[in-house]
């Protein structure tokens, strides 16, 4: 057909974020052609604007604080906070290759691991946060891929996956910038294009339990569930679905046209959080996906507001490249937000704040009253629930801001299904010859490695990591290398 761009590569991958990276460097090393589209003007998809964390397991980091952690603990932690659904074998097998075949493996791409965070769930520090999150992270992959002769195509939308009878040779797509469709053929195909949790309609159709209630759409803006298709049309099982996990603290991006973004914020620790009853109802320290969301979303109607002085502004964060330069916090557009926000209410005192976002009086002020008696006691934890008063204060200083929080669709748990060489399975659970899954389309890594709750770093950390499988193994297939193989900790 005449008006179509033609080309041929050994393997095509579908996303250059996480997943998408580390596929292509294991394929170059391999010795295959790569192609890495990407429906963005930048490589890096949502982990280069993420907070970065990996879950790694017997690390130096960890060594040199003394904390002995090993396999079969991080593997115990793991299963019990993601329950029945977690895939114990693909948690085993990320479990045991962190150390060596991430940790070590982006130190040599020039990764620098600076810090441990503790995270719901662990039972020792494993959390561990490379130099400026997910840019430092994402950057030195993006250098190394592009170092080893990766080809990069950009603002490139996959329309379809080429097929010949059962096996996928190829796929379709059209250039954003031109409007030229182009096709390619390749000996296998890699799909890393993440999630769907920036398509709301998506996540609404596998939680149907949530259309009556504010939902916000909360990942990297090209995860709309594009590679889900696409793996669908050509036979694979998507399974586990409706494991999407949620955040919520997070407030609408007033600047959003659609009115369907969501902003998360951080570091705000003296908050306190009120339903619309003016009632709290959480230990605000514990704000993660498996304790904050529930607890919210048991709420009628299934909103909160994040009540804060002004000196608990100071260090408010905002995850979105707007309001920040790289890794650094840009004040003055947090401050815009503070001030131009619909969602934000600001108030002199705390009974015109009461006023300000519709909550029983003096029920509100009772909460407060109560929580600021707290610190005149003494005591470590306050006693209504649990909240550790450390890195608190009492609410004593106007302006009083409520930032309203509704849930975020964040991530997502389920996804395609692979075996453990992410070759993507069918319906009968046999692989589809030359398609490869990795990454958040396949639920971070094999379909639910997971479950229902995760341990954090349990998202970013298997998306590289399972990149790396499919891109060994792609790369395999495809004629170049003997597939990935790895180096792993069982001690």
């Amino acid at each position: 057909m005449a008006g179509i761009k033609r080309m041929e590569t050994d393997i095509a991958i579908i996303g250059a974020g996480g997943a998408g990276m580390a596929a292509g460097i294991e394929a170059r090393e391999a010795g295959a052609r790569t192609i890495a589209f990407e429906q963005a003007a930048a490589p890096g998809g949502a982990a280069i604007i993420s907070g970065g964390g990996c879950l790694i397991v017997g690390s130096p980091l960890q060594k040199s604080q003394g904390i002995h952690d090993t396999p079969d603990l991080a593997f115990k932690d793991w299963m019990d906070w993601g329950g029945p659904s977690a895939d114990a074998v693909w948690a085993r097998y990320y479990i045991e290759h962190t150390r060596d075949d991430l940790y070590f493996w982006a130190e040599r791409l020039g990764v620098r691991w600076v810090d441990m965070k503790p995270q719901e769930g662990n039972s020792v520090l494993r959390w561990t946060r490379p130099e400026r999150n997910g840019l430092g992270l994402m950057t030195k992959l993006i250098e190394a891929y592009r170092a080893k002769g990766g080809a990069l195509a950009l603002e490139a939308e996959i329309t379809a996956l080429r097929r010949d009878n059962d096996r996928v040779v190829g796929l379709e797509g059209i250039d954003r910038k031109s409007g030229e469709r182009f096709e390619v053929a390749a000996r296998t195909v890699l799909v890393a294009s993440g999630g769907f949790n920036s398509n709301l309609d998506m996540v609404l159709e596998v939680r149907p339990d949530l259309r009556n209630d504010r939902i916000m759409e909360g990942s990297g803006r090209g995860s709309t569930g594009i590679g889900h298709r696409l793996v669908r049309e050509a036979g694979g099982y998507l399974t586990h679905m409706d494991h999407v996990w949620f955040y919520v603290y997070a407030t609408p991006d007033y600047r959003d046209p659609g009115q369907r973004r969501g902003l998360v914020f951080r570091q705000a620790p003296g908050y306190i959080w009120v339903n619309q009853q003016g009632r709290r109802f959480h230990n605000e320290a514990l704000s993660g996906g498996n304790s904050a969301s529930p607890a919210l979303l048991a709420q009628t109607p299934r909103h909160a507001w994040a009540i804060l002085d002004r000196p608990m502004t100071a260090t408010l964060e905002i995850a979105d490249p707007y309001y920040r330069d790289g890794d650094k916090v840009v004040r003055a557009k947090v401050e815009e937000l503070l001030d131009n926000s619909p969602f934000i209410r600001k108030a002199a005192t705390l009974a015109a704040l009461a006023e300000a976002i519709g909550v029983d009086r003096s029920v509100f002020l009772a909460e407060i009253e109560r929580y600021n008696a707290t610190f005149a006691t003494g005591l470590r934890n306050e006693p209504a629930f649990g909240k550790p008063l450390a890195a608190s204060k009492p609410f004593d200083t106007a302006p009083y801001y409520a930032i309203q929080i509704f849930p975020l669709a964040r991530k997502n748990f389920g996804g395609v299904k692979t075996d453990l060489r992410c070759r993507v399975l069918d319906k009968h659970f046999e692989p589809i010859p030359g398609l490869y899954a990795a990454g958040e389309v396949a639920g971070m890594a094999g379909g639910h490695i997971n479950g229902r709750a995760g341990l954090e770093g349990t998202m970013l950390g298997p998306a590289i990591f399972s990149g790396r499988v499919a891109g060994g193994w792609a790369a395999h297939e495809a004629g170049f290398g003997a597939g990935f193989k790895g180096s792993p900790n069982r001690s």
